[in-house]
């Protein structure tokens, strides 16, 4: 690889990267404290934030008052510099959500498909109305980062697979970039659940750590060294086909063949198609449902039923203590094979158990393998698919409009 020398303006690049980094970070900041935290002189703090002010990329926002002669300018990054677009897709709807390159987010919403099995118009349609919402428009947004149910092909970004999203599939991302016309990535919506918590969440600066998504189905995401495992396939993380004691095996179900050949079932926790063996099939909605109603929790939803008995441990203790057991072949299985030393909870069932419902996984871990992980539940507020979606979104924007050399 080509190295560029230490050319002035190649330092004066890396110093102006540097100082918008530290002001999304730390919000406003006056002269003398970007050159602190920079290690940067006064003279060339002025000169660099001068720049920034011509690039349109920060404003004078305030004053702080400081002991003797004049009030000491505060600087920020201008929010409207940037924009981007993070979605979440699922077989019930769209969700989308447009952030300013600060990183606040400026609207979310919510698109029913209506039928509509078209991924293309189904996300143009969600990314306008996001707009709207905004009042951005549309070529104002620098990325978009899409999360999806399913197999991401690592080398072509296309959705090899998604159980849920039979309409999804190689082809799709070419014909995304060419409708919206900007740079668009497509992710697994359980990696960008562990980003958004390494970003904001329980994981937060963990190297390693693996987060494990309890929902209608469920899944896995790994981050070691700071990085996703993917795997060579992009399959890295489908969990729910492990086969575990007491379910059956999900047979023909790895490619959702036709349904005469076993392996799918109707859903009656969600009304639609879900795994019907493997681990998916014990800690799922329906399945973990109906260990709840078996123990007396007779709450309508598998979510209700974990938040109830989480909620009063005296009478749902035994059906926590089962449901556990089920989690932790998951959890163990993990933790033999890569030893994270952190595993999140996470999902609507994952949050839903709380701290009752994790410490009974790490105990349960501990005494089946080993070496005991920690077990947090979640720490990420709002949507995480979401919010993992708009924080990838904003790194590449930041590459791009941060990093752009001068004139």
């Amino acid at each position: 690889m080509a190295r560029r020398p230490g050319t002035p303006r190649l330092l004066r690049e890396l110093n102006d990267r540097a100082a918008l980094d530290l002001l999304v970070e730390r919000g406003p900041l006056t002269r003398a404290q970007i050159g602190e935290h920079t290690g940067l002189s006064k003279v060339t703090a002025s000169q660099l934030l001068s720049r920034l002010e011509e690039r349109g990329l920060v404003a004078v926002v305030g004053e702080q008052a400081g002991g003797r002669g004049p009030n000491a300018a505060l600087y920020a990054v201008v929010p409207s510099s940037a924009y981007v677009a993070g979605l979440e897709v699922g077989p019930d709807g769209v969700t989308a959500g447009v952030a300013d390159i600060t990183g606040r987010m400026v609207a979310q919403v919510t698109v029913d498909p209506n039928g509509a099995d078209e991924p293309v118009k189904m996300i143009h349609n969600a990314v306008v109305k996001a707009c709207r919402s905004a009042k951005v428009a549309l070529d104002r947004l620098s990325a978009f980062v899409i999360g999806t149910p399913g197999v991401v092909d690592p080398r072509s970004g296309d959705v090899q697979f998604a159980f849920d999203l039979p309409a999804w599939h190689e082809g799709v991302l070419a014909a995304l970039r060419t409708d919206l016309r900007r740079p668009v990535t497509i992710e697994n919506d359980v990696n960008l659940a562990a980003i958004a918590e390494r970003a904001y969440g329980a994981a937060r600066d963990a190297e390693d750590f693996a987060l494990m998504w309890f929902d209608r189905g469920m899944g896995l995401s790994v981050m070691l060294g700071g990085r996703l495992h993917r795997g060579r396939s992009g399959g890295a993380g489908e969990i729910g086909y492990l086969p575990v004691p007491g379910a059956p095996l999900p047979l023909s179900t790895a490619r959702r063949v036709p349904e005469e050949e076993g392996g799918v079932t109707e859903s009656t926790s969600w009304g639609i198609p879900t795994l019907a063996g493997g681990y998916g099939a014990l800690v799922g909605a329906d399945g973990v449902r109906a260990l709840a109603h078996e123990h007396g929790i007779t709450e309508p939803t598998a979510v209700e039923c974990v938040r109830a008995a989480a909620a009063d441990e005296s009478r749902g203790g035994a059906f926590l203590d089962e449901l556990a057991d089920r989690f932790s072949y998951g959890v163990t299985s993990v933790n033999i094979v890569l030893d994270p030393g952190l595993v999140v909870l996470s999902g609507s069932l994952g949050r839903a158990g709380g701290a009752p419902l994790a410490t009974r996984i790490e105990r349960a871990v501990g005494r089946i393998s080993p070496t005991r992980p920690t077990v947090a539940v979640t720490e990420v507020e709002g949507n995480p698919v979401l919010r993992g979606a708009l924080h990838a979104a904003l790194e590449q924007a930041r590459d791009e409009v941060f990093s752009a050399g001068e004139g």
